[in-house]
């Protein structure tokens, strides 16, 4: 499916045997603190860590889950090291996308033939609970792609973590996977992270929106999302367009300091229930318009939701040719204008409508508006 000028290319290289997302580590400035965010807002449950205890001298980590989402959230044990020195300049954010795999030496191996450059070989992890099989690939920016060979491993998370639990007992809000995360980068360069995709792990091409079909009277984007062929991890991958003024990823590339991941799409199967339980822990997401709504009423007909109710919590709608999704966005969740949340549903869609993307983004731009960044 192509919307817009970008280049297509349906079918990658020979697909290798990536099943899924199985973590998504950030590194934070604070990681006690951040995991209590984590759980009191979002609703994730505690339920691993590593840290000095654990015979880890450089680093503390806390696992999140809730449902088939699980976070690790990293900070750093002193000023030195690559944990300090990536919170210093880029802040809170995504470190590592890591995917889950059937073979990890064979994923690593055919990256490596096919141009991808390696980070950490393949090593086997070993405790009393199994084995785990973990190499990693770098990727735009500072990020990565851990490789993740679970086997039959029977621990909390990974060799070197313990089981952990807080007296919270946080109630879940209903998030049930990683739907997609988004990458930002330099102008010039969505083409060539893409055809990485496609020719070192062997994605597809999705869908593309050219920069008349995402802009307003002073920006634009141009974006192309490549997902495997299963459909199971996909990746927006967005660069700056020109227009009059500085776009929101052009916000976004200075405040973060380059590439970087700008959100993380989690589902939900009931959007309208998830967004009000976050609201009323004090989620904070990016305000829409009456006019979004109409138009997307025009665009895509009934719907099983309330409108009313869609309207009051600012959630989009959207359609493709397979069904129709519901969005919305988080303000960012960290000082910097940079990482923050969409909470998704969908409805039989599997792509993306350029209807909602040029909503959320005009959304995000009257905040990079008043931030002073436009």
């Amino acid at each position: 499916m192509l919307v817009g000028d970008a280049p297509v290319r349906v079918g990658g290289a020979a697909s290798p045997s990536i099943t899924g997302i199985d973590f998504i580590e950030l590194y934070v400035g604070n990681a006690r603190q951040a995991s209590l965010y984590y759980q009191a807002a979002l609703g994730f449950r505690l339920v691993g860590y590593r840290g000095p205890e654990t015979g880890c001298r450089d680093r503390v980590s806390y696992v999140l889950v809730q449902q088939g989402v699980r976070l690790v959230l990293t900070a750093a044990l002193g000023p030195e090291g690559p944990v300090a020195e990536h919170v210093r300049l880029h802040g809170d954010g995504i470190k590592d996308l890591a995917l889950r795999v059937d073979d990890a030496h064979g994923v690593w191996a055919r990256a490596l033939e096919r141009g991808g450059t390696s980070v950490r070989e393949p090593s086997l992890l070993v405790d009393a609970e199994g084995e785990v099989v973990v190499a990693t690939l770098q990727t735009f920016g500072d990020t990565v792609h851990s490789l993740i060979e679970r086997g039959s491993y029977r621990g909390t998370f990974l060799p070197g973590f313990v089981p952990a639990s807080s007296g919270a007992g946080p109630v879940p809000t209903g998030l049930t996977h990683v739907d997609h995360c988004v990458a930002n980068v330099e102008r010039g360069a969505m083409d060539r992270w893409a055809r990485f995709y496609l020719d070192v792990l062997g994605f597809s091409d999705l869908v593309a929106f050219d920069a008349a079909a995402i802009s307003t009277d002073d920006s634009a984007l141009r974006s192309r999302v490549v997902t495997t062929p299963d459909g199971l991890v996909k990746l927006p991958i967005n660069e700056p367009a020109h227009g009059r003024r500085r776009s929101q990823i052009d916000e976004y590339l200075g405040a973060y300091r380059g590439a970087g991941c700008q959100h993380l799409a989690l589902a939900t199967v009931d959007i309208l229930a998830t967004v009000s339980a976050l609201r009323d822990r004090g989620v904070a997401f990016l305000p829409t318009t009456a006019r979004d709504h109409d138009a997307a009423l025009e665009r895509i007909g009934p719907i099983d939701e309330d409108l009313a109710s869609l309207r009051e919590l600012g959630i989009l709608v959207d359609r493709d040719d397979q069904g129709y999704l519901l969005q919305i966005f988080t303000e960012p969740v960290q000082d910097r204008p940079t990482l923050f949340y969409e909470i998704i549903q969908r409805k039989g869609a599997r792509s993306f409508g350029p209807g909602n993307f040029k909503a959320l983004f005009e959304a995000v731009e009257r905040q990079q508006a008043r931030r002073g960044n436009l």
